[in-house]
């Protein structure tokens, strides 16, 4: 029974953070962008007014539960983290927020789009795949069934 409480008590803070909104800054896009030890690591990139965002989470969050050991997705928000009861209703809602979410936290968003990748527009939705190779692959839009088998 100790033994238990030990491992519930050491996993506790990880399971806690993995639904929980955190800041995005500059300083934590380069560990964001690392190249994963082996598969790849989706970062979802959304916003609360884009219409095509939601059923863009959804196609990755299936592909992610179809590879759980080979992709690792990561939910960024280009809104304010001061709009936090917003988007964490809305990551709710649409059954996101038991993965890592991220929500912008400082006012220069073009610098943080910029940081995240220099060829994006700013638009959404995107997704920037980082594969353990480190080669890189962003979509922007819409994603269709092509694209999605390019991610996997």
């Amino acid at each position: 029974m100790t033994r238990l409480l030990l491992i519930v008590a050491l996993l506790f803070p990880a399971l806690a953070m993995a639904g929980t909104l955190q800041p995005l800054a500059a300083d934590g896009i380069a560990a964001l962008l690392k190249p994963p030890a082996h598969g790849e690591r989706i970062i979802a990139l959304w916003a609360l007014d884009c219409a095509y965002c939601e059923p863009n989470l959804e196609a990755l969050a299936k592909l992610q539960r179809a590879h759980p050991r080979d992709i690792e997705l990561v939910i960024v928000t280009t809104d304010s983290i001061g709009r936090r009861q917003a988007i964490e209703a809305r990551l709710q809602r649409m059954k996101m927020d038991g993965y890592p979410n991220r929500a912008y936290a400082e006012a220069t968003t073009e610098r943080l789009n910029f940081l995240l990748d220099p060829s994006w527009g700013g638009e959404t939705p995107r997704v920037l795949v980082i594969r353990a190779d480190g080669s890189r692959l962003g979509i922007s839009g819409e994603l269709a069934p092509a694209q999605l088998r390019k991610i996997r």
